[in-house]
């Protein structure tokens, strides 16, 4: 019988370490290591939800509203964490990104197109079929991720 694992949240990095490589990527940049810059990672780590540019803003906001912290060096931040693979983020169309820090071990979303919820899990039979696919095409897999869009149950009861 196969089961989906829905319920793990195992981050696979330190927070001092992820917070050393990060200073690293910003001098590699040219740029300067701000206290606003190390609480947008320390928020993305903190976090278990994928979370728009706007709602990390807001809890940022909310956890420390005596640092001005714009919305521009939010993006900017996110922008170069996800150039480096710090951070991914699942696309929405029009409605833009949902981030999440990459410092978590594998899994993969279910999307729901109607109320914007994520739902992560891993598959192990899904998981051995790729690694049995490249294998067979001798493929060299560096990495995949698998997004399964649609309407959860609770959306489609509310259309009848």
């Amino acid at each position: 019988m196969n089961t989906v694992n829905t319920n793990f949240n195992h981050k696979t990095i330190e927070y001092e370490q992820l917070l050393i490589d990060f200073k690293a990527l910003l001098k590699k940049n040219n740029l300067k290591f701000t206290i606003q810059r190390e609480v947008i990672l320390e928020t993305l780590y903190d976090s278990d939800e994928h979370l728009t540019p706007e709602a990390l803003h807001h809890l940022i906001q909310e956890k420390q509203p005596d640092l001005k912290t714009g919305i521009a060096t939010v993006y900017r931040t996110l922008a170069l964490l996800e150039e480096s693979h710090v951070v991914s983020s699942l696309s929405f169309g029009a409605q833009g990104k949902k981030y999440e820090l990459g410092a978590k071990e594998h899994h993969d979303h279910l999307i729901r197109t109607e109320c914007g919820k994520i739902t992560e899990f891993v598959d192990e039979e899904i998981e051995k079929r790729q690694h049995s696919i490249t294998n067979e095409l001798n493929f060299k897999m560096s990495d995949h991720s698998m997004q399964i869009y649609g309407t959860c149950s609770e959306c489609q009861e509310k259309k009848i």
